[in-house]
């Protein structure tokens, strides 16, 4: 297959298409700091509509707030990179579509951004459900360490994609 993406990024999209259209759901991503990744892999594979519904990559506060209506209580209270910011993006991007199952993803790619309480290779995932509870909230945050900005941000899209899989477990 002709591509420009990581063999197992594309391996690992193939298996979401595959599962979620055996199981007859639709997805979406909010993505920040992946800019885009997820989508771009989940696309590159033929037949990707059947399951792909939408993508927002919100690289910006002011983009999340604007496209995915993050207040900016939360965004000032919590910061972009926080269970709240994913957990709003999440719950926005399956609000404003149709999708089943939602993933957002934010963090801190570097090489600079980071902080002591986020330092570079802190992303924070969240996975919304139709139908679910929104206060059952499912976010984790995960610590990829500093392995350049590339790899923490394939990381975080390969974490992405398996909380899109049906039988994924919760990220809480």
């Amino acid at each position: 297959m002709d591509t420009i993406l990581p063999p197992e990024l594309v391996e690992a999209a193939r298996k979401v298409i595959a599962a979620n259209r055996a199981a007859g759901r639709r997805i979406a991503v909010a993505e920040s700091c992946t800019g885009g990744l997820v989508s771009a892999a989940l696309t590159e594979l033929p037949g990707a509509s059947d399951v792909f519904e939408a993508g927002y990559v919100t690289y910006s506060n002011e983009a999340k707030g604007h496209m995915l209506k993050v207040s900016s209580d939360v965004l000032e209270t919590f910061g972009a990179v926080s269970i709240a910011t994913a957990w709003a993006m999440a719950q926005a991007a399956l609000t404003k579509s149709d999708a089943d199952v939602a993933v957002a993803i934010t963090g801190v790619a570097g090489p600079d951004g980071g902080s002591a309480r986020k330092p570079v290779g802190t992303v924070v995932f969240a996975r919304a459900i139709r139908g679910q509870d929104p206060a059952d909230i499912h976010a984790d945050r995960k610590e990829f360490g500093d392995r350049g900005r590339g790899g923490i941000r394939l990381q975080a899209a390969l974490c992405a994609l398996e909380l899109l899989m049906p039988t994924a477990p919760n990220p809480s």
